[in-house]
């Protein structure tokens, strides 16, 4: 028996209005495997990104997390969507870190950590603490556990932002290019946790510009374009060697 992919995607499609955004994605993302998406902007990445857990619906296809559809049950050989307390079931087992950070102002990082575990599994007080210290420390910022987000650096509450992701135990984890709204400097700090995140085993999808972080964490790398995916490989081979022309103009504007 072959194990069941953490995600697999058949035919997926997304349109907003008359423009459509996806135009039939298929892929499948293994346990434990860093799985990297490049492409240019307007290409579908992120809104791929946000069916994964349905914050964007779908609107033909079909996506699973394990066995699990997304957002839909199948009866009939129809789709049915799930109600909202369902989704939000699915997505406890889906960490997801965007582009900005999101963090609460009023409250501490340990707070921001802590909040999701208590509200939504109601955990004990003294679990989700230690918890919390804990992922502080793993991303590098016990130091910071009672500073409010306006005191820190972009950087730092990005991965404070990664912490709280992280609070929830998930199975997954989606990276919306979670770099590209931090000064330059501060982008080695956010990728080590990430590569640190990968070399757990931790299963991630993650949209990105940083191409050295797709060489050396990633296991498999995809590029879209016009909502489709127009090359798929290893990342040294793709990056190294791609064999689409389209692949091609675009790696030599962005290595």
């Amino acid at each position: 028996m072959t194990a069941l992919p953490m995600v697999r995607s058949e035919n997926v499609h997304k349109s907003f209005g008359r423009v459509e955004v996806l135009k039939g994605i298929d892929l499948e993302v293994s346990a434990g495997e860093v799985f990297c998406i490049i492409g240019p902007s307007g290409s579908g990445k992120s809104t791929f990104l946000r069916c994964i857990n349905h914050l964007e619906k779908i609107d033909a296809g079909r996506l699973w997390v394990e066995d699990r559809l997304v957002g839909y049950r199948e009866g009939g050989g129809k789709l049915h969507e799930l109600r909202e307390s369902e989704v939000a079931a699915q997505r406890r087992d889906i960490g997801m870190v965007f582009q900005r950070f999101n963090l609460f102002p009023h409250m501490t990082a340990t707070q921001n950590v802590m909040e999701a575990p208590l509200r939504v599994k109601g955990e004990s007080k003294a679990v989700v603490r230690e918890r919390a210290l804990t992922l502080l420390d793993r991303v590098g910022l016990r130091d910071k556990a009672d500073v409010y987000p306006a005191q820190l650096s972009g950087g730092q509450q990005q991965r404070v932002a990664i912490a709280r992701a992280l609070a929830m135990q998930p199975k997954l984890m989606l990276f919306d290019e979670p770099t590209s709204a931090l000064d330059p400097e501060l982008v080695g700090d956010v990728l080590d946790v990430m590569r640190q995140l990968a070399e757990d085993g931790m299963t991630m999808i993650v949209v990105t510009h940083e191409m050295g972080f797709a060489r050396e964490a990633g296991d498999a790398l995809v590029f879209m374009d016009g909502g489709v995916v127009v090359e798929a490989g290893t990342p040294r081979a793709l990056l190294g060697n791609p064999q689409h022309e389209r692949t091609k103009a675009f790696l030599s504007k962005v290595l």
